[in-house]
């Protein structure tokens, strides 16, 4: 026998409460600065210093704060089910609470590349992404080619390479568990669609979220409290979800 495919869903939600502060809720990060200036490649392009300062200050913050139990939660699912994780989130508490199989739509906070090295829509070339941890770059930065440094992450107005990817790992899923997201941000939004017909899918957030789907089932809790009601729920169907034949 052989472990069923869990494929994870993660947004901003299952990072808040480690500390980290989320764009779209009342005093979130949209309350102090516009979208299109500090998460777009416009933005990049109008003033790129803002940029930078902005990047800089989130990643010295992430050093401030760690996983919480639901990130902990997720990663000791692995035990007994084959997970991927596939976030939103640029941080990487997923992996500092264990989890190893993570696709990161939307980047990763701690990397960054030279700003003309984007190859194509499927991959970035990853030789020339580096990881600075909580360090900072500014404007005169450069890579070995001369190029400037810009933040590893996907802005508004970018493709996301990684999305057919993580529609592999959903079409293959056997449990769907989407946690802490307000399924807004396309393509994020719509991966859940690409899950089997019969696939469940487990929804972790206390607000209404934007989908009708008789596969969804709705845990109105925050994150570390939804997982412990997820866990509950695997636990009482562990005879139809643990272990597969195929």
């Amino acid at each position: 026998m052989k472990k069923k495919n869990l494929v994870v869903l993660t947004g901003a939600g299952v990072s808040a409460e480690s500390g980290i502060s989320t764009f779209r809720d009342s005093n979130g990060l949209w309350e102090n600065y516009r979208v299109e200036d500090v998460a777009s490649i416009d933005g990049w392009y109008r003033n790129p210093g803002l940029m930078l300062d902005f990047y800089n200050t989130r990643r010295k913050e992430l050093g401030t704060v760690k996983p919480n139990a639901a990130h902990l939660a997720i990663a000791g699912l692995e035990d007994r089910y084959n997970v991927t994780v596939v976030t939103q989130n640029v941080d990487n508490l997923h992996e500092r609470a264990g989890s190893t199989r993570i696709i990161h739509l939307h980047g990763e906070l701690t990397k960054v590349r030279p700003e003309d090295r984007y190859n194509d829509r499927d991959n970035f070339s990853e030789e020339t992404v580096f990881d600075i941890g909580h360090g900072e770059i500014h404007i005169g930065d450069l890579a070995a080619d001369g190029a400037q440094l810009r933040p590893h992450i996907v802005w508004f107005g970018e493709p996301v390479p990684k999305i057919e990817q993580a529609i592999n790992a959903v079409e293959k899923a056997d449990i769907m568990l989407i946690v802490g997201t307000s399924l807004q941000v396309y393509p994020a939004a719509g991966l859940y669609r690409f899950a089997g017909n019969s696939t469940p899918i487990y929804i972790i957030d206390p607000k209404d979220v934007p989908v009708a789907d008789p596969r969804i089932t709705h845990i109105r809790e925050v994150a570390t409290k939804g997982m412990e009601e997820f866990e509950n729920i695997l636990k009482s169907k562990e005879s139809d979800y643990l272990c597969s034949h195929k």
